[in-house]
């Protein structure tokens, strides 16, 4: 799978159409990159844009977009609700697949040394790229905003990270950084400005200052006032939703709400969120209210009725959740997406991949869904009542498992196109001899991964198998029968790939511990499979 960095340029204009526009065309037409969201706010007078691409890709991207904000925007005569002290007034990078945080330093740096260059403008480092502790917080460097800027450049404490320190009145400075995905979460209220700005101040990390910190780690946060929408909103930056979950900054603020007797009347998201934020949410309140949701879209469903994020127009997940927004630019190459003709025909022709790996993980998430089904045919029926609990307990193994292994179809692939292209290296010297023969190895060791994985993820199902086998709707007998087999039959698939790229790994220990292990895993896949039979056929 390819590098994918997200960028999230914060321009300081959100009323001129025109500039908006153009500042999105040059994002969009950056080949390479994908524009997924354009955010614009009047009150703030901030549009928010989200766009990924490979890394050299994004900083072209984010140039791009930034040579046109140049010439449109004028900072000494902006103004707005929202902090800031630039006409691109942050930039970070965001690691979103295959990319490390090292890497999207180096992003960030190589944005703000090109940035400077290009428009002799100061730019900062913030967030994991600072290389001073008191310039990690954005709202520390962007503190006193565009206006204190003249005043800050001259202080030796304030020279940029790159650039001059000379004050550019059209421009102010630009602030660049990496960071973790950042959640930008609105609760509305019926309120004043000052009523919700009380409220951030209880909630977000700083509080009140040094002897008053507030309530929630990693959350930023102020209240302002939208005119467009008459009401008022405690704005929130969730800078690590797994730290502080969406649904802590919500309830904390609904409380501190009905303590003054102030009505919330539903939330938003500014620009995207990661897919897990939403279950994470969704989990919390299934948990507190003792739900019963398994279906991926129901639960996202559930979050959007919860939090009330429809509040202020549609959010429509397919254009909200990033991963579903990177699926739908990439999916066309991806096995998993092909219909069921299309991946038989690509397995039928006359290439090594996909092949039995592949088979085997598509096999295995057949399986693994007839299993939910069966369960699913159990569960709410009046004559299994009494099965209730152990089906809500079942049913949720193999739906995640149906998921999971769905992925290992394509990742196989993948791991196998490693090997391949490891052998297409030069060996015309000895050193090329030498990286070629290590690039082959790491290669090999990759593709024996993923079928060892099938098969670890196939062993967590037998002990649910079996219960499903016992107790699942009798009617769907030859269902679990044909679940048996077929995840057994993925183990078998599992197992003879492994050991196909087993023999050519010339590290012993390695090989030995593996042959074991999915050896051991055969061996469970056997007795198990064999268990589940015997259970269901003395159903009657």
């Amino acid at each position: 799978m390819a590098k994918l960095v997200e960028c999230v340029p914060n321009f300081s204009e959100g009323r001129n159409k025109e500039v908006i526009d153009a500042i999105a065309d040059a994002i969009s037409g950056t080949e390479g990159c994908s524009l997924l969201d354009v955010d614009p706010g009047s009150s703030t007078n901030r549009t928010v844009y989200t766009f990924v691409g490979e890394p050299e890709v994004v900083i072209e991207g984010a140039l791009n977009a930034a040579r046109v904000a140049f010439k449109l925007i004028d900072m000494s005569k902006h103004s707005g609700e929202h902090p800031r002290m630039g006409a691109m007034d942050v930039c970070p990078f965001i690691p979103v697949q295959n990319v490390t945080m090292k890497e999207c330093v180096e992003c960030a740096n190589a944005f703000g040394q090109r940035l400077s260059d290009m428009l002799n403008v100061p730019v900062y480092l913030y967030a994991e790229a600072a290389r001073k502790e008191s310039r990690r917080s954005l709202p520390s460097v962007r503190a006193g905003e565009y206006e204190a800027l003249p005043d800050k450049l001259k202080k030796s404490e304030w020279a940029p990270d790159y650039g001059q320190a000379t004050f550019v009145p059209s421009w102010g400075a630009t602030v660049t950084g990496a960071r973790k995905f950042l959640i930008a979460y609105n609760v509305n209220l019926l309120s004043t400005k000052e009523q919700a700005h009380r409220i951030a101040l209880d909630i977000r990390e700083q509080g009140r200052g040094k002897d008053q910190p507030g309530l929630l780690k990693k959350v930023q946060g102020m209240g302002w006032y939208l005119e467009e929408s008459d009401l008022a909103q405690v704005s929130t930056n969730i800078l690590d939703f797994e730290l502080t979950p969406v649904y802590t900054v919500y309830e904390e603020i609904c409380r501190d709400a009905k303590y003054l007797n102030l009505p919330v009347v539903g939330s938003q998201i500014v620009g995207l969120i990661p897919l897990k934020a939403m279950l994470d949410c969704a989990d919390f309140y299934i948990k507190q209210e003792k739900l019963f949701v398994v279906e991926e879209e129901h639960k996202i469903r559930l979050v959007i009725s919860k939090l009330g994020l429809d509040s202020l127009g549609p959010f429509i997940p397919k254009e909200r959740i990033i991963e579903y927004m990177v699926q739908a630019n990439q999916g066309a190459g991806q096995l998993a997406s092909l219909s069921l003709w299309k991946f038989v025909h690509s397995v039928g022709a006359r290439t090594a991949a996909p092949g039995g790996g592949s088979v085997s993980a598509a096999i295995a998430a057949m399986g693994a869904a007839l299993g939910c089904m069966v369960g699913q045919m159990t569960y709410g029926k009046r004559q299994f009542d009494s099965l209730e609990a152990e089906m809500r307990r079942l049913i949720p193994p193999f739906h995640e498992a149906m998921n999971d292994l769905l992925l290992k179809v394509d990742a196989d692939s993948s791991a196998f196109n490693s090997y391949m292209t490891a052998l297409k290296l030069p060996k015309g010297t000895a050193d090329e001899i030498k990286r070629r023969e290590q690039a082959m190895q790491e290669g090999l060791k990759q593709a024996v991964s993923v079928p060892l994985s099938l098969a670890e993820k196939i062993n967590t199902l037998w002990a649910s198998l079996k219960e499903m086998a016992k107790y699942g709707n009798v009617a769907c007998k030859s269902d679990i029968q044909v679940a048996v087999k077929a995840l057994e039959t993925a183990v078998f698939g599992a197992y003879y790939n492994v050991i196909i790229n087993l023999k050519d790994i010339t590290d012993t220990s390695f090989r030995a511990a593996t042959e074991a292990r999915v050896s051991e895993l055969l061996k469970e896949a056997r007795e198990s499979a064999n268990a589940a039979l015997e259970m269901a056929d003395h159903r009657k």
